[in-house]
């Protein structure tokens, strides 16, 4: 097939595959002709490219999976490197995790300081000569 085809079925654009193509992961075959020229191995490798990046890989962290597929593997992620990807991976994303969980701790510390903050203001303004709580952002006027 050739690469416009390639890309409608891999769903991406032609210069994508021609990124590919200069960075080493996807072969360049050339027809007599001078056309660019792919096959269902192609297509896998590509499938297997997207995935990987839609789950947050970098472009270069998918080539031990696209060399994996290229040596014969049926699946990309069953080699050493591979598997040390997804390891690291892990271990990158667990760090993450660990940060969204200290940061959501946070706020929610802050919510509940300032939600007690309002609750006293408004406690203070319920009694007479109390101050009037003052919301500078507008919204519910306080």
């Amino acid at each position: 097939m050739r690469i416009g085809e390639l890309a409608a079925r891999a769903g991406t654009t032609t210069r994508t595959l021609r990124y590919y193509e200069a960075r080493g992961l996807l072969p360049a075959r050339r027809s007599g002709n001078g056309h660019r020229t792919y096959d269902e191995r192609d297509l896998k490798l590509l499938r297997q490219i997207r995935t990987l990046q839609d789950f947050g890989f970098e472009l270069e962290e998918t080539r031990p999976f696209v060399e994996c597929l290229r040596a014969g593997h049926p699946e990309g992620d069953t080699c050493p490197a591979s598997l040390a990807v997804y390891r690291r991976k892990l271990t990158e994303l667990d760090s993450l995790i660990g940060e969204l969980q200290a940061v959501r701790s946070e706020v929610g510390a802050q919510l509940e300081r300032a939600e007690r903050a309002r609750a006293r203001l408004a406690a203070e303004a319920a009694v007479p000569g109390g101050p009037e709580p003052v919301c500078e952002l507008g919204g519910d006027g306080g």
